[in-house]
Protein backbone atom coordinates (compact mmCIF):
# COMPACT_ATOMS: atom_id res chain seq x y z
CA UNK A 1 0.00 0.00 0.00
CA UNK A 2 1.25 3.49 -0.78
CA UNK A 3 2.41 5.57 2.19
CA UNK A 4 -0.45 7.42 3.85
CA UNK A 5 -0.92 11.14 3.34
CA UNK A 6 -3.53 13.40 4.87
CA UNK A 7 -5.90 16.16 3.85
CA UNK A 8 -7.19 18.95 6.12
CA UNK A 9 -10.90 19.59 6.46
CA UNK A 10 -13.45 20.92 8.93
CA UNK A 11 -15.27 18.79 11.47
CA UNK A 12 -18.67 19.62 12.94
CA UNK A 13 -18.54 23.01 14.63
CA UNK A 14 -15.84 24.17 12.19
CA UNK A 15 -13.15 22.40 14.21
CA UNK A 16 -9.98 21.80 12.19
CA UNK A 17 -9.39 18.15 11.38
CA UNK A 18 -7.36 15.87 9.15
CA UNK A 19 -7.93 12.54 7.45
CA UNK A 20 -5.11 10.17 6.59
CA UNK A 21 -5.59 8.04 3.53
CA UNK A 22 -3.70 5.88 1.07
CA UNK A 23 -4.33 5.92 -2.66
CA UNK A 24 -3.42 3.29 -5.20
CA UNK A 25 -4.47 2.18 -8.67
CA UNK A 26 -6.27 3.93 -11.51
CA UNK A 27 -9.80 4.03 -12.87
CA UNK A 28 -13.08 4.98 -11.27
CA UNK A 29 -12.62 6.10 -7.65
CA UNK A 30 -13.53 3.71 -4.83
CA UNK A 31 -13.44 4.86 -1.21
CA UNK A 32 -12.79 2.10 1.35
CA UNK A 33 -14.01 2.54 4.95
CA UNK A 34 -12.74 0.11 7.60
CA UNK A 35 -14.42 -1.12 10.77
CA UNK A 36 -14.14 0.18 14.31
CA UNK A 37 -10.75 -0.32 15.95
CA UNK A 38 -8.87 -0.86 12.69
CA UNK A 39 -7.36 1.40 10.03
CA UNK A 40 -6.87 1.67 6.26
CA UNK A 41 -4.16 -1.01 6.19
CA UNK A 42 -6.80 -3.69 6.73
CA UNK A 43 -7.86 -3.31 3.06
CA UNK A 44 -4.59 -4.57 1.56
CA UNK A 45 -6.10 -7.77 0.05
CA UNK A 46 -8.79 -5.76 -1.70
CA UNK A 47 -6.36 -3.09 -2.86
CA UNK A 48 -4.05 -5.71 -4.34
CA UNK A 49 -6.96 -7.30 -6.20
CA UNK A 50 -8.68 -4.15 -7.50
CA UNK A 51 -5.95 -1.59 -8.11
CA UNK A 52 -5.56 -2.63 -11.74
CA UNK A 53 -9.06 -1.36 -12.55
CA UNK A 54 -9.93 1.20 -9.86
CA UNK A 55 -8.55 4.25 -8.07
CA UNK A 56 -8.65 3.01 -4.46
CA UNK A 57 -8.74 5.53 -1.62
CA UNK A 58 -8.57 3.82 1.78
CA UNK A 59 -9.19 6.22 4.66
CA UNK A 60 -8.54 6.09 8.37
CA UNK A 61 -11.94 6.76 9.96
CA UNK A 62 -12.18 9.57 12.49
CA UNK A 63 -10.58 8.46 15.73
CA UNK A 64 -8.40 5.86 14.00
CA UNK A 65 -4.91 5.72 12.52
CA UNK A 66 -3.70 9.16 11.50
CA UNK A 67 -7.11 10.86 11.37
CA UNK A 68 -8.56 13.37 13.84
CA UNK A 69 -10.82 12.44 16.72
CA UNK A 70 -14.57 12.64 16.13
CA UNK A 71 -16.61 14.98 18.33
CA UNK A 72 -17.35 13.64 21.80
CA UNK A 73 -20.98 13.12 20.76
CA UNK A 74 -19.98 11.36 17.54
CA UNK A 75 -22.68 10.90 14.89
CA UNK A 76 -22.71 8.87 11.68
CA UNK A 77 -23.00 12.17 9.82
CA UNK A 78 -19.56 13.18 11.13
CA UNK A 79 -18.00 10.16 9.43
CA UNK A 80 -20.05 10.62 6.25
CA UNK A 81 -18.92 14.26 6.05
CA UNK A 82 -15.35 12.99 6.41
CA UNK A 83 -15.82 10.93 3.23
CA UNK A 84 -17.27 13.94 1.43
CA UNK A 85 -14.35 16.12 2.55
CA UNK A 86 -11.83 13.60 1.20
CA UNK A 87 -13.71 13.29 -2.11
CA UNK A 88 -13.81 17.07 -2.45
CA UNK A 89 -10.14 17.49 -1.52
CA UNK A 90 -9.11 14.94 -4.14
CA UNK A 91 -11.35 16.50 -6.81
CA UNK A 92 -13.52 13.39 -7.12
CA UNK A 93 -17.03 13.53 -8.53
CA UNK A 94 -19.09 10.41 -8.03
CA UNK A 95 -17.45 7.55 -6.17
CA UNK A 96 -18.09 3.93 -5.29
CA UNK A 97 -18.00 3.34 -1.53
CA UNK A 98 -17.15 0.05 0.16
CA UNK A 99 -17.52 -0.16 3.92
CA UNK A 100 -16.89 -2.96 6.40
CA UNK A 101 -18.77 -3.35 9.71
CA UNK A 102 -19.01 0.17 11.19
CA UNK A 103 -17.59 1.37 7.88
CA UNK A 104 -20.68 -0.10 6.22
CA UNK A 105 -22.87 2.10 8.43
CA UNK A 106 -20.77 5.10 7.41
CA UNK A 107 -21.02 4.13 3.73
CA UNK A 108 -24.81 3.87 4.02
CA UNK A 109 -25.00 7.26 5.71
CA UNK A 110 -22.90 8.79 2.94
CA UNK A 111 -25.03 7.19 0.23
CA UNK A 112 -28.27 8.37 1.80
CA UNK A 113 -27.03 11.88 2.59
CA UNK A 114 -25.02 12.56 -0.58
CA UNK A 115 -26.84 10.61 -3.30
CA UNK A 116 -25.49 12.84 -6.06
CA UNK A 117 -21.90 11.83 -5.19
CA UNK A 118 -22.15 8.05 -5.27
CA UNK A 119 -22.09 5.48 -8.07
CA UNK A 120 -22.65 2.40 -5.93
CA UNK A 121 -22.51 1.10 -2.39
CA UNK A 122 -21.09 -2.11 -0.90
CA UNK A 123 -21.90 -2.88 2.73
CA UNK A 124 -19.76 -5.72 4.07
CA UNK A 125 -20.67 -7.42 7.38
CA UNK A 126 -23.13 -4.65 8.22
CA UNK A 127 -25.29 -4.62 11.35
CA UNK A 128 -29.02 -3.98 11.15
CA UNK A 129 -31.75 -4.05 13.80
CA UNK A 130 -29.90 -6.21 16.32
CA UNK A 131 -31.99 -8.55 18.48
CA UNK A 132 -32.22 -7.41 22.13
CA UNK A 133 -29.63 -9.82 23.53
CA UNK A 134 -27.10 -8.87 20.89
CA UNK A 135 -27.74 -5.16 21.45
CA UNK A 136 -27.17 -5.61 25.18
CA UNK A 137 -23.87 -7.40 24.56
CA UNK A 138 -22.48 -4.76 22.19
CA UNK A 139 -23.60 -1.94 24.47
CA UNK A 140 -21.81 -3.64 27.37
CA UNK A 141 -18.64 -3.81 25.27
CA UNK A 142 -19.00 -0.12 24.43
CA UNK A 143 -19.36 0.74 28.11
CA UNK A 144 -16.25 -1.27 29.01
CA UNK A 145 -14.21 0.42 26.27
CA UNK A 146 -15.40 3.86 27.43
CA UNK A 147 -14.15 3.41 30.99
CA UNK A 148 -11.31 5.73 31.87
CA UNK A 149 -7.92 4.00 31.59
CA UNK A 150 -9.65 1.07 29.92
CA UNK A 151 -7.30 -1.77 29.09
CA UNK A 152 -9.83 -3.80 27.11
CA UNK A 153 -8.06 -6.87 25.77
CA UNK A 154 -8.19 -7.68 22.05
CA UNK A 155 -8.48 -11.39 22.93
CA UNK A 156 -12.29 -11.41 22.90
CA UNK A 157 -12.76 -9.88 19.42
CA UNK A 158 -9.86 -11.95 18.05
CA UNK A 159 -11.53 -15.14 19.28
CA UNK A 160 -14.92 -14.02 17.99
CA UNK A 161 -13.56 -13.12 14.54
CA UNK A 162 -10.90 -15.79 13.98
CA UNK A 163 -11.79 -18.64 16.33
CA UNK A 164 -10.27 -19.90 19.56
CA UNK A 165 -7.68 -21.12 19.02
CA UNK A 166 -6.90 -19.20 15.84
CA UNK A 167 -6.27 -21.58 12.98
CA UNK A 168 -2.81 -21.59 11.44
CA UNK A 169 -4.26 -20.30 8.16
CA UNK A 170 -5.35 -17.06 9.85
CA UNK A 171 -2.52 -16.41 12.31
CA UNK A 172 -1.09 -13.54 10.27
CA UNK A 173 -4.55 -11.96 9.92
CA UNK A 174 -5.15 -12.22 13.65
CA UNK A 175 -1.74 -10.70 14.41
CA UNK A 176 -2.52 -7.73 12.14
CA UNK A 177 -5.89 -7.13 13.77
CA UNK A 178 -4.42 -7.52 17.26
CA UNK A 179 -1.74 -4.93 16.47
CA UNK A 180 -4.34 -2.46 15.20
CA UNK A 181 -6.61 -2.96 18.22
CA UNK A 182 -3.69 -2.44 20.60
CA UNK A 183 -2.50 0.72 18.84
CA UNK A 184 -5.85 2.45 18.23
CA UNK A 185 -6.42 5.76 20.01
CA UNK A 186 -8.44 4.86 23.11
CA UNK A 187 -10.62 7.99 23.00
CA UNK A 188 -11.31 7.64 19.29
CA UNK A 189 -12.06 3.94 19.74
CA UNK A 190 -14.46 4.58 22.62
CA UNK A 191 -16.37 7.33 20.81
CA UNK A 192 -16.61 5.32 17.62
CA UNK A 193 -17.58 2.08 19.33
CA UNK A 194 -20.34 3.80 21.28
CA UNK A 195 -21.76 5.05 17.98
CA UNK A 196 -21.38 1.60 16.41
CA UNK A 197 -23.21 0.02 19.35
CA UNK A 198 -26.20 2.35 19.04
CA UNK A 199 -26.59 2.84 15.26
CA UNK A 200 -27.90 -0.51 14.02
CA UNK A 201 -31.37 1.00 13.49
CA UNK A 202 -30.15 4.33 12.13
CA UNK A 203 -31.10 3.53 8.52
CA UNK A 204 -34.16 1.34 9.05
CA UNK A 205 -36.66 3.92 7.82
CA UNK A 206 -34.34 5.50 5.24
CA UNK A 207 -33.14 2.44 3.35
CA UNK A 208 -36.00 2.51 0.79
CA UNK A 209 -34.70 5.92 -0.32
CA UNK A 210 -31.44 4.39 -1.50
CA UNK A 211 -31.53 4.37 -5.29
CA UNK A 212 -27.96 3.52 -6.33
CA UNK A 213 -26.86 -0.07 -7.01
CA UNK A 214 -26.02 -1.72 -3.70
CA UNK A 215 -24.49 -4.97 -2.54
CA UNK A 216 -24.99 -6.27 1.00
CA UNK A 217 -22.54 -9.08 1.69
CA UNK A 218 -21.62 -10.96 4.84
CA UNK A 219 -20.23 -14.28 6.01
CA UNK A 220 -22.39 -17.31 6.71
CA UNK A 221 -20.67 -17.66 10.11
CA UNK A 222 -20.96 -14.02 11.11
CA UNK A 223 -23.42 -14.13 14.01
CA UNK A 224 -23.32 -10.40 14.81
CA UNK A 225 -23.57 -9.16 11.20
CA UNK A 226 -25.70 -12.04 10.11
CA UNK A 227 -26.93 -13.11 6.68
CA UNK A 228 -30.46 -12.32 7.89
CA UNK A 229 -29.41 -8.72 8.46
CA UNK A 230 -27.91 -8.38 4.99
CA UNK A 231 -30.97 -9.96 3.40
CA UNK A 232 -33.28 -7.59 5.26
CA UNK A 233 -31.28 -4.58 4.11
CA UNK A 234 -31.19 -5.77 0.51
CA UNK A 235 -34.94 -6.44 0.59
CA UNK A 236 -35.55 -2.84 1.65
CA UNK A 237 -33.61 -1.36 -1.29
CA UNK A 238 -34.95 -1.37 -4.83
CA UNK A 239 -31.64 -1.87 -6.67
CA UNK A 240 -29.81 -4.09 -4.17
CA UNK A 241 -28.57 -7.63 -4.01
CA UNK A 242 -27.42 -9.83 -1.14
CA UNK A 243 -24.46 -12.22 -1.11
CA UNK A 244 -23.36 -14.64 1.59
CA UNK A 245 -19.82 -16.01 1.67
CA UNK A 246 -19.88 -19.60 2.89
CA UNK A 247 -17.55 -20.69 5.69
CA UNK A 248 -16.64 -17.04 6.40
CA UNK A 249 -17.06 -14.86 9.47
CA UNK A 250 -16.83 -11.19 10.33
CA UNK A 251 -13.31 -10.63 8.97
CA UNK A 252 -14.03 -12.26 5.61
CA UNK A 253 -12.17 -9.46 3.82
CA UNK A 254 -9.05 -11.16 5.22
CA UNK A 255 -10.02 -14.77 5.75
CA UNK A 256 -12.00 -15.24 2.51
CA UNK A 257 -10.33 -12.50 0.49
CA UNK A 258 -10.35 -14.35 -2.86
CA UNK A 259 -14.11 -14.93 -2.75
CA UNK A 260 -14.86 -11.44 -1.46
CA UNK A 261 -12.65 -9.84 -4.10
CA UNK A 262 -14.25 -11.89 -6.87
CA UNK A 263 -17.70 -10.72 -5.80
CA UNK A 264 -16.54 -7.10 -5.50
CA UNK A 265 -15.06 -7.17 -9.00
CA UNK A 266 -18.25 -8.67 -10.43
CA UNK A 267 -20.48 -6.15 -8.70
CA UNK A 268 -18.41 -3.10 -9.66
CA UNK A 269 -18.18 -4.33 -13.25
CA UNK A 270 -21.96 -4.79 -13.39
CA UNK A 271 -22.46 -1.23 -12.17
CA UNK A 272 -20.17 0.01 -14.94
CA UNK A 273 -22.01 -2.06 -17.54
CA UNK A 274 -25.36 -0.66 -16.39
CA UNK A 275 -24.12 2.90 -16.64
CA UNK A 276 -22.78 2.27 -20.14
CA UNK A 277 -26.19 0.94 -21.20
CA UNK A 278 -27.90 3.94 -19.61
CA UNK A 279 -25.60 6.34 -21.42
CA UNK A 280 -26.25 4.55 -24.72
CA UNK A 281 -29.99 4.84 -24.21
CA UNK A 282 -29.65 8.54 -23.35
CA UNK A 283 -27.48 9.10 -26.43
CA UNK A 284 -29.91 7.28 -28.71
CA UNK A 285 -32.85 9.20 -27.24
CA UNK A 286 -31.07 12.52 -27.79
CA UNK A 287 -30.20 11.59 -31.37
CA UNK A 288 -33.80 10.55 -32.01
CA UNK A 289 -35.08 13.82 -30.56
CA UNK A 290 -32.65 15.85 -32.66
CA UNK A 291 -33.79 14.05 -35.82
CA UNK A 292 -37.46 14.44 -34.89
CA UNK A 293 -37.21 18.16 -34.26
CA UNK A 294 -35.10 18.82 -37.35
CA UNK A 295 -38.04 18.05 -39.64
Amino acid sequence: MSEGVSVPHRLRGQVAGRTRYSREGSGEPVILVHGVGLDASIWQPQISALRGAYDLIAIDMLGHGGSSLPPSDARLSDYAEQLLAVADALGLGKVHVIGHSMGALVALEFALSHASRIHSLVALNAVYCRPPEQRAAVEARAAAIAQENSSTSPDEPIARWFGDPVSSAHLDHARLVRRLLLSVDRIGYARSYRLFATSDMAHRDRLPRLTVPALFMTGARDRNSSPAMSRAMADAVLSARCAVVEEAGHMMTLTAANEVNHRLRSFLASVGDTREVDQTIVGEASAHASTRFSH
